[in-house]
C-alpha cells in the first residue's frame, strides 16, 4: 500500500533535473574562473594582516602571551578564579604541546569575530530601524543557521581554492547570524519612552543611536558577540579540511587514523578556549548590564 503511495508521488524528470544541476554548476565554474582571481586579489590584504597576526601570537614568547590573555580575561570577568582558570589552563596547553596549534586558532578566530562585528552590527542596526529591512534579511539569516557547515565549504574552495581566507570566508558566514539577530533584537527591545525623551531633547538619529540606543543595547549585543565566538570555534574543525591550521587539523587526523589521545586532548583543548571566552565575555556583559542598571537608579 506505502509503495504504490509512494510511487503515485510526482517527480521531476530525471533529465531536466540533470540540466538544471549542469547549467547551475557550469555557470558557477564560469563564474569562479572569470573572477576567482579578482576576489581573491581583493582578500590579500586580509590575508596579509592574517598571517601577520598569527606569527605575532607565535613569535611573542608564551609567558608574555599567557600574561596578556590572563590580564584580559581578568579584566573582562573581575575574578580571580576565572584568570587562575585561563593560566592553568594554558599551561596545561602548552605542556601537551598545543600552544602553537592553540595560537593559530585563537589567531583565525579574533579575526573572525572582528570581522563578523564589524559587519554585523550595522546590518543589525539597519535591520531595527527599516522592518522592510528585517523582513528581507531574517530569511537569509535563517538559511546561514540551518545550512549544515560543510556546504558553506564547497562554494568557497570552488571560488578561492584552499586556505586561509576561504576558511576564514567559511567561518564568519557560519557564526555572524547571531550578533546581527542580537543586535536588532537589543535596539528594538529599547524602552520607547528614553528615545521619545532623547528625542525631546532635540537628538538627532545619529546622536539617540550612538548615545541612546547602543548603550542600552550593549548588553544584548555582547550576548550575541559570545555567540558567534561559540560558533567560530565550533567550526574550527570543519574548516581544517581546507587548509585551516590549528586545533582543528589534529583532531581531524585523529578522525582519519583513529588516534583517541590526540582528537581528545585538542578537543579539550578547544573546549578549554571556548569557556574560557565564554565565561568571561558573559561576566563583561552582565557587568555592562548591571552599570546601566544602577545609571538608571542615578
Amino acid at each position: 500500500m506505502a509503495d504504490s503511495w509512494l510511487s503515485s508521488f510526482p517527480e521531476m524528470d530525471r533529465s531536466g533535473l540533470r540540466m538544471i544541476r549542469k547549467t547551475l554548476d557550469g555557470a558557477y565554474k564560469s563564474f569562479s574562473r572569470e573572477y576567482g582571481n579578482v576576489i581573491e586579489s581583493f582578500f590579500d590584504p586580509l590575508q596579509s594582516f592574517l598571517i601577520w597576526f598569527e606569527k605575532l601570537l607565535l613569535d611573542t614568547p608564551w609567558w608574555i602571551i599567557l600574561i596578556i590573555l590572563t590580564g584580559l580575561v581578568y579584566v573582562a570577568s573581575r575574578s580571580v578564579k576565572m584568570a587562575a582558570a585561563c593560566v592553568v589552563s594554558l599551561l596545561v596547553i602548552g605542556y601537551f604541546g598545543m600552544w602553537e596549534d592553540t595560537m593559530r586558532t585563537l589567531s583565525i578566530i579574533t579575526v573572525c569575530t572582528f570581522i563578523a562585528i564589524v559587519v554585523g552590527i550595522p546590518i543589525g542596526i539597519a535591520m531595527a530601524r527599516s522592518n522592510r529591512t528585517q523582513a528581507i534579511i531574517t530569511p537569509l539569516l535563517d538559511i546561514m543557521q540551518t545550512m549544515p557547515a560543510f556546504v558553506y565549504l564547497i562554494p568557497v574552495v570552488m571560488l578561492l581554492g584552499i586556505g586561509k581566507i576561504p576558511g576564514l570566508i567559511a567561518v564568519v558566514i557560519y557564526a555572524i547570524p547571531p550578533v546581527i539577530r542580537l543586535t536588532n533584537l537589543g535596539i528594538r527591545l529599547v524602552d520607547k519612552e528614553v528615545m521619545e525623551a532623547a528625542t525631546a531633547f532635540g537628538a538627532s538619529k545619529w546622536q539617540r543611536l550612538v548615545g541612546v540606543q547602543l548603550p542600552l543595547a550593549t548588553p544584548t549585543i555582547m550576548a550575541g558577540i559570545n555567540q558567534t565566538i561559540m560558533m567560530a570555534l565550533s567550526m574550527v574543525v570543519i574548516a581544517s579540511m581546507i587548509g585551516v591550521k590549528g586545533l582543528g587539523q589534529p583532531v581531524l587526523k585523529a578522525i582519519s587514523n583513529q588516534y583517541f589521545t590526540l582528537g581528545l586532548l585538542n578537543g579539550l583543548a578547544i573546549v578549554a578556549l571556548a569557556i574560557i571566552i565564554d565565561r568571561a565575555s558573559q561576566a563583561y556583559g552582565k557587568r555592562i548590564q548591571a552599570h546601566l542598571g544602577d545609571q538608571k537608579h542615578d
